[in-house]
């Protein structure tokens, strides 16, 4: 069993925000969840998120699943993600998660995106157009192969 994450404990961690406190403890609880109804916590927290958050969630989610079907929906952190063997592969941080000016779409080291010695991991999305979602698509299918 995961232990809980409390006041006392989260005030010994130095350095760390508010936001990411909260995301830790998101986290545990996942941890201590049962994982058969991923999808339906990942449609939850999209339909918790402020706009325009929740729009670019739920296009990126159709997006994902569209291009790799292997994955599974899984919340992380209390974002939305895509696991295969329950491994995280890909992940969405919504920009309001962290007050940042963009949202964010992660791929873990458990994606096939090595190009050389040194490739990105993130990139920062602030509009979904026809453009970004073949750029999304076409990664995310290389992040499986």
């Amino acid at each position: 069993m995961i232990k809980k994450i409390n006041k006392q404990s989260a005030k010994k961690a130095k350095g760390l925000s508010e936001e990411e406190i909260a995301a830790m403890k998101e986290h545990i609880q996942e941890l201590n969840t049962d994982k058969s109804g991923g999808e339906i916590a990942v449609l939850a927290k999209i339909a918790e998120m402020p706009e325009p958050d929740r729009t670019m969630a739920k296009r990126l989610h159709a997006i994902i699943k569209a291009s790799a079907p292997a994955l599974s929906p899984k919340t992380w952190y209390g974002m939305p993600a895509y696991a295969r063997d329950d491994k995280v592969v890909c992940f969405f941080q919504a920009a309001h998660k962290f007050k940042a000016r963009y949202a964010t779409l992660g791929f873990s080291d458990k994606a096939n995106l090595d190009e050389g010695a040194m490739w990105p991991t993130a990139f920062a999305v602030k509009k979904l157009t026809a453009t970004e979602e073949a750029k999304i698509a076409a990664l995310v299918k290389k992040a499986v192969s």
